[in-house]
């Protein structure tokens, strides 16, 4: 094949690989903005739903629903719904005035039981055939837009009953697990670093480094199991607390987990810097240690930074292990020793039974995340910057 035709096919598909995978990432991003700003700008429904439990056939309002399984919608601007269906020993009827933004008035329920399970649902049960074979009538009223400030600022997270999305305890659990594990594992990992790259020999160095990327490459989960078998125990054992999962067993195990990510990355910007720095450095009359820390790290310091951005992503983005050790109570921590829940730990958790806002509210928590990750790390490159000035 000639040449300029090869070059040409590589070109073009190359060039549509990339433009494929920027759609890609594009669109997961738009679905993740859209379906996280929603519950702050939309209602969970446009109208009233009605759910039939054990009931074959009603009528709503004049219209016959046999066998529905899914929502029958109340059109809007509908003040007064009716509904009637065969009970048990005679034909039930139920109604109720629409109310907007309020709950509605039930004018007759016919021998039923009124109940309100959760907010904005109400339930109507009715005797069944049999024992134990209740008939029930779920009305659904939407949720309005909730607030964005009550969403950052709230104490509470209560989703399934009192529809409370409060996210303050969360954020605040992340930051605090993630600067403690910075807090812990950052020196360790600068001082392992400059040792690997200055002061170790070639092939010692090589079979430490080749073991730092094997414990980069293991799961989180083994991290997890790790520090809920042995650092747990411990530190319940040192604070004399009731229980080991919390703040500081999360901060801990984060810590072990970040120093691989931070050392090969910090590691391998130190062993690039040029030996004529060192030796100018050395032949001016300064020491080894001078040399390192005012000429070989200043000077590898774009990678070193590097190093700790993706330390800190990890730390901020990491689940399994979290989930593990910390505890999971959505709560402002007061000290080392209370249980904390992350961001990612509940989304991780909760993500599976979720649905209507709830599951909208996960989302606009991987957006939180999102915005806090890109926050981080905009802070740590302006300290950059002012470093370099």
């Amino acid at each position: 094949m000639n040449r300029k035709k090869l070059d040409f096919f590589f070109k073009y598909l190359f060039g549509g690989v990339s433009l494929v995978s920027v759609l890609a990432l594009g669109t997961i991003l738009l679905f993740v903005l859209t379906q996280g700003g929603a519950p702050f700008f939309l209602p969970t429904a446009p109208d009233i739903r009605i759910v039939a439990e054990g009931i074959s056939e009603i009528t709503v309002n004049d219209t016959v629903y046999p066998d529905h399984t899914g929502f029958i919608h109340i059109p809007k601007n509908t003040e007064k719904v009716l509904l009637r269906f065969a009970g048990k020993d005679r034909d039930r009827v139920l109604a109720f005035d629409v109310k907007p933004k309020d709950a509605p008035e039930f004018t007759e329920y016919d021998g039923g039981t009124l109940s309100n399970p959760e907010k904005y649902v109400y339930t109507v049960t009715y005797p069944g055939i049999m024992p134990g074979l209740s008939q029930k009538v779920h009305i659904i009223v939407p949720e309005p837009p909730y607030r964005l400030t009550a969403f950052l600022t709230g104490l509470d997270w209560r989703p399934t009953y009192n529809k409370v999305y409060g996210i303050l305890p969360m954020i605040a659990g992340t930051l605090l697990v993630s600067f403690g594990a910075i807090l812990l594992g950052l020196p360790i990992a600068l001082l392992g670093s400059l040792f690997l790259a200055e002061f170790m020999p070639e092939k010692p160095a090589l079979i430490v480094r080749s073991g730092i990327e094997i414990l980069a490459g293991i799961p989180s989960v083994v991290y997890g199991f790790f520090g809920l078998m042995v650092i747990v125990p411990q530190v319940k054992q040192m604070f004399q607390a009731p229980s080991g999962n919390g703040l500081f067993s999360a901060s801990l195990v984060l810590s072990v987990m970040i120093l691989p990510t931070v050392i090969t990355i910090a590691e391998t910007s130190l062993r690039a810097v040029p030996s004529s720095n060192r030796e100018a450095s050395l032949s001016l009359g300064a020491s080894k240690m001078q040399t390192l820390w005012f000429v070989v790290l200043p000077h590898a310091h774009s990678g070193v930074i590097a190093g700790i951005i993706l330390g800190i992503s990890r730390a901020v983005g990491e689940t399994m292990a979290v989930i593990l050790v910390a505890g999971n109570s959505s709560q402002m921590p007061h000290a080392l020793t209370d249980s904390v829940r992350t961001l990612t730990a509940t989304i991780a958790l909760e993500m599976g039974y979720a649905q209507g806002r709830h599951s909208e509210m996960l989302f606009s928590i991987g957006v939180t995340l999102f915005a806090l990750i890109l926050g981080l790390n905009g802070v740590i490159l302006w300290i950059r910057r002012q470093t370099e000035d």
